[in-house]
């Protein structure tokens, strides 16, 4: 990112094919997924089930999730499965005995199997623990698809600055992103007045506001439309997940933090909306299931049939929006700021963010203490004089596990 937070950086990575060129077809054979057990690694491998001629497994990843890991292994013969704790590694070994599977844990071991040469590699890791594989991947992938939001919020242009460096073609699976990417016409960016992140509010938006900020985990994790995973859902619940996506669109594209917008929409069926100079809008719209966009970024640059379920317009009836309420919702707030602020503040946020989510789900804090905690330590860093440029991997680390440490004292 660059000093002026608000301008835009020379490295979004993701930027619509020019008027008259035409993207050669790949067939995607070889791949791999990063956070095979997780919600968007199951979700990747329930479409690699149905099309079995389709795709080869390399590689697969989890990251404590051992007994999951050698069931999906063993299922598609995968060349190599990692688990992330070592703790769990003989547990591995013994349960892929017998196989062709190559067993490896630990970050050694996530990053071997990330550098496995394939044609695809579904990058979905949660949190800034998927940042080392995805680096990784860089150099063995043609394509990733990238559904770990924090290694763009808590790397910045560390990650598109590796990213351009590379051969790699980068396809964002997170549904807002890649609606927006498909809906970038080829008529110019300079044609683009402001890209429209839709947000479902979460299971408590409707709650009166003292009670919502009390919330259990168990309110928060009541999702009214999608399926994630845990902390994605709380994330979405205080709309911080809405927050780390505008970060996000800022690096993907080439956009000004200014034309990046956010609309509440309960139905969840628009997922985003590019407006245009003569007024034109191109929304995309779709059921609310993470199949789609994975989809995509499986057959780009062309489509493929996915199970889902198909929009019915009459049934639908109406489609509902509202500007979020930043009292309500501090978080999205306090994301925007740290863009403003920098890259630096935007990795505080989301290492503090983490830390209070990990909280709040073990029981040990309450849903409204998650933006205190946040805010507070975005400025005991920035007090200790931490908000600088970040020139470097190992820079953005540091500074994760300082801000972590900060937060855990601070709750």
């Amino acid at each position: 990112m660059s000093e002026r937070t608000g301008a835009r950086s020379a490295d979004a990575v993701c930027v619509p094919l020019p008027v008259g060129h035409s993207q050669p077809e790949v067939a995607l054979r070889r791949i791999s997924i990063l956070g095979a057990t997780g919600s968007i690694g199951e979700s990747t491998l329930d479409i690699v089930r149905r099309n079995r001629d389709a795709f080869t497994v390399v590689a697969l990843t989890a990251q404590t999730n051992v007994d999951k890991l050698a069931k999906l292994a063993r299922e598609f013969d995968a060349e190599i499965a990692s688990i992330g704790d070592p703790a769990h590694y003989a547990t591995l070994v013994e349960a892929l005995a017998g196989t062709n599977t190559v067993a490896a844990a630990g970050e050694t071991g996530l990053e071997d199997a990330a550098s496995r040469p394939t044609d695809w590699t579904m990058a979905a890791v949660v949190g800034i623990a998927g940042l080392g594989p995805t680096m990784a991947a860089m150099s063995a992938a043609n394509v990733i698809a990238l559904a770990n939001k924090e290694c763009l919020v808590s790397a910045g242009s560390v990650f598109t600055g590796a990213m351009s460096a590379s051969n790699t073609t980068l396809i964002p699976v997170d549904s807002e992103h890649s609606a927006g990417f498909q809906s970038i016409d080829t008529s110019g960016l300079a044609s683009i007045e402001t890209m429209t992140l839709t947000a479902s509010g979460g299971p408590v938006r409707e709650w009166p506001l003292d009670k919502s900020s009390k919330a259990t985990r168990y309110d928060a994790l009541a999702h009214p439309n999608w399926s994630m995973g845990p902390k994605v859902t709380i994330d979405s619940a205080t709309l911080m997940n809405k927050g780390l996506e505008v970060i996000e669109a800022w690096h993907l594209f080439p956009l000004e933090s200014r034309q990046i917008d956010v609309v509440v929409h309960p139905q969840s069926t628009i997922h985003c909306m590019v407006s245009y100079c003569d007024g034109s809008v191109i929304a995309h719209l779709g059921a609310p299931d993470m199949r789609t966009p994975i989809a995509y970024a499986l057959a780009w640059p062309r489509r493929m049939h996915v199970p889902v379920e198909r929009l019915d317009f009459a049934k639908l009836g109406r489609l509902d929006f509202e500007a979020p309420d930043l009292t309500r919702f501090p978080c999205l707030g306090l994301a925007r700021a740290a863009l403003e602020r920098g890259e630096a503040a935007c990795t505080v946020l989301n290492a503090a963010n983490e830390i209070a989510v990990e909280r709040f789900l073990a029981g040990g804090t309450t849903i409204d203490r998650i933006a205190a905690t946040v805010e507070a330590t975005i400025e005991q860093a920035e007090n200790a004089g931490l908000i600088a440029s970040l020139e470097g991997i190992v820079q953005v680390y540091d500074l994760d596990a300082q801000a972590r440490r900060m937060a855990r004292a601070l709750l």
